[in-house]
């Protein structure tokens, strides 16, 4: 989950709190963090204080809204600028900056420092700092982990009136889903309903078609039903696998869902109309990344017992994935100041910097902060965390990944929002599109 972000972008910056912007005369003795204008950002500035008072480096930040953040940092890593010192970019960036040498690859200084990529989340060494996939070759060190998850109205799901009446019709408690059927239902249930005086709806999911969006979204359940990039034991064979009688079932899936349960309007959604949707009262169940939990937790109307947090529920096999999200930070190798930058990264990766980044709303990716015995607990959607960073998967990380983006963003749009076609269609044009983005590349 990642954010990545293409050409044609959504608004999103206004739900973001601004940057702070890092251009001014750099000396000797500043470095300069890239990284997308939101709220961890501004917690890394704060962070931050503590490498500048160990250091005597001053810390500048540019700090760009996600609308432009890839197309303004992927230029300026592409023209080979020296704007950034350190760059907290997209997972799937990892292949293209490794390929194009826009990146500093890091073994030498891991090894040197005794920084071991064992003592972090695996799927977050896979996902943000590996390139190629499985290899020991690290970009970057993984620096905020993110995960689609759900939340809920607890409070409307404790009712009495709808505990009885959801019993009543379908057999069971009214309680967090298990399954997607399970959520269905729950969604089902909901739409439409007055609670306190108002009409209310089911479920915010992602349907945004100018960047990631509904991307992020459908592969969620994908995942779930038994999709698959391409043949485990053949890469870049994708007939068959992209368009399985199971991905097509979960395609169609999330198309009863926006059909069935959405809010009235939710035909371009992502983070913010989801966060929205869900802090307004309209809908009982929210699709989101792992990132916006600190804030419902801390919002007037939804937070502290109101809502309660979830993973991914299972598909029909039982099985349950759910889309990674998060950044890894890296040296760019364009920077005439490398060694400040690395001193950087070495004083990131310190557990004790990684505790405070967790206190101070930040997702640690490292593995002595998160199996901490009171980490689970720390915080009401920290378990939540652990048990979607359990069950990860991420999108294409090849250097073709925005091509391969773009005809995901259309197929599935066009197919669950426009409803053009049968899911079959779409994903036998998706498994098209790809095998001829990557015969562009020579790759068969």
């Amino acid at each position: 989950m990642t954010f990545r972000h293409v050409r044609s972008l959504a608004a999103f910056g206004a739900v973001l709190a601004a940057g702070v912007a890092g251009t001014s005369q750099a000396s000797a003795k500043d470095l300069t963090l890239c990284w997308a204008a939101w709220d961890p950002a501004n917690a890394l500035v704060e962070l931050s204080k503590d490498f500048e008072a160990k250091s005597g480096v001053k810390m500048k930040f540019e700090f760009v809204p996600w609308p432009n953040f890839a197309d303004r940092m992927l230029n300026e890593l592409n023209s080979g600028g020296k704007l950034c010192d350190l760059m907290i970019g997209d997972s799937q960036w990892i292949g293209g900056a490794a390929e194009n040498g826009q990146y500093v690859k890091l073994n030498d200084f891991f090894d040197k420092e005794g920084i071991k990529m064992d003592d972090f989340i695996p799927a977050t060494v896979v996902g943000y700092a590996e390139w190629p996939k499985n290899s020991p070759n690290y970009w970057a060190l993984p620096a905020f982990g993110d995960v689609v998850g759900w939340s809920y109205r607890k409070d409307w799901f404790a009712r009495p009136e709808l505990q009885a009446e959801f019993k009543q019709k379908y057999g069971r408690d009214l309680a967090v889903p298990k399954t997607f059927a399970e959520l269905k239902d729950i969604a089902e249930f909901f739409q439409k309903r007055e609670i306190d005086g108002k009409t209310v709806y089911g479920a915010a999911i992602y349907t945004e078609r100018g960047s990631e969006g509904i991307t992020m979204g459908v592969m969620d359940v994908l995942y779930s039903f038994g999709f698959q990039y391409e043949n485990p034991d053949k890469p870049y064979e994708l007939e068959g696998f992209v368009n399985s009688a199971n991905a097509v079932q979960g395609l169609e899936f999330y198309k009863q869902l926006y059909d069935c349960c959405t809010p009235p309007g939710h035909s371009d959604a992502y983070m913010s109309e989801d966060i929205d949707a869900y802090k307004s009262g309209q809908v009982a169940l929210h699709m989101n990344f792992a990132f916006t939990w600190p804030g419902i937790n801390a919002d007037a109307n939804v937070g502290g017992d109101k809502s309660g947090y979830f993973p991914n529920p299972a598909g029909p096999d039982g099985k349950a994935f759910a889309q990674l999200g998060g950044q890894g930070i890296s040296v760019v190798s364009a920077s005439e100041k490398k060694d400040d930058a690395l001193a950087y990264i070495k004083w990131f990766a310190q557990p004790e910097i990684q505790q405070k980044w967790w206190q101070m709303g930040g997702y640690s990716a490292l593995r002595k902060v998160v199996e901490d015995p009171g980490f689970a607990t720390s915080q009401p959607y920290a378990q939540t965390f652990l048990d979607s960073m359990a069950i990860v998967k991420d999108f294409w990380a090849e250097p073709s990944y925005a091509s391969l983006l773009q005809a995901a963003q259309k197929r599935f749009h066009d197919y669950v929002v426009a409803g053009q076609g049968s899911a079959q269609d779409a994903l036998d044009g998706l498994a098209k599109d790809w095998t001829q983005v990557f015969d562009d590349e020579g790759k068969y």
